[in-house]
């Protein structure tokens, strides 16, 4: 059983900076790939971003790409989202995910790949 805690979550005014942080805790592969997705109000979890665990292959959303940047420290099993720039549209819950059968440097978007999920942190950014 793989346990997600993420962290870092806050309000921050429009161009501001937050990084979020998600440690795993459990049996983790070396094929696993660990992700953030977000949920806005009233809308559907959408993907942001993904890293191989081991691969080091990443992925972002187009949304997100030259403002967010994703790293992660094996050595700690957490996964940070570095998030710059931030915009009111930005704002949302945003959950660590994992997905322990991904084939070698796959990064996934689809929300029913993953199969283990954080409780999720909130992003606010006011205008």
């Amino acid at each position: 059983q793989v346990q997600l805690v993420e962290s870092g979550g806050g309000v921050v005014q429009t161009g501001g900076s937050l990084r979020l942080s998600c440690t795993a805790s459990g049996p983790l592969f070396a094929n696993t790939c660990m992700a953030w997705f977000r949920q806005a109000p009233g809308k559907e979890r959408e993907f942001v971003a993904a890293i191989s665990r081991s691969a080091g292959s990443s992925d972002l959303a187009d949304t997100v790409k030259g403002r967010f940047t994703i790293s992660r420290d094996t050595t700690k099993n957490t996964v940070y989202l570095q998030m710059k720039s931030l915009k009111p549209e930005d704002t949302a819950d945003y959950y660590c995910a994992v997905d322990t059968t991904a084939a070698w440097g796959a990064l996934p978007r689809e929300v029913g790949r993953y199969d283990y999920w954080g409780q999720g942190t909130r992003v606010t950014v006011s205008s």
